[in-house]
């Protein structure tokens, strides 16, 4: 379960920073971009996903 926490975790860091990268520089990288019911929410939705990841990774060193 841990390994499954830190996984998802992981992705949603990568996720979240490829969103903030793409806004602040225009590159076509990451998914949040692509999602089209997020258009004019995509920095807030990759700030979500990197507060999401650091969750997830304090939830994975609270398991055993």
């Amino acid at each position: 379960m841990k390994q499954l926490l830190e996984l998802i975790g992981f992705l949603a860091l990568v996720q979240g920073v490829m969103g903030l990268l793409h806004e602040f520089t225009d590159w076509n990288i990451g998914f949040v971009q692509r999602v089209g019911f997020l258009d004019g929410y995509e920095i807030f939705a990759s700030v979500t996903l990197v507060v999401l990841a650091f969750a997830l990774f304090a939830v994975a060193e609270s398991q055993r």
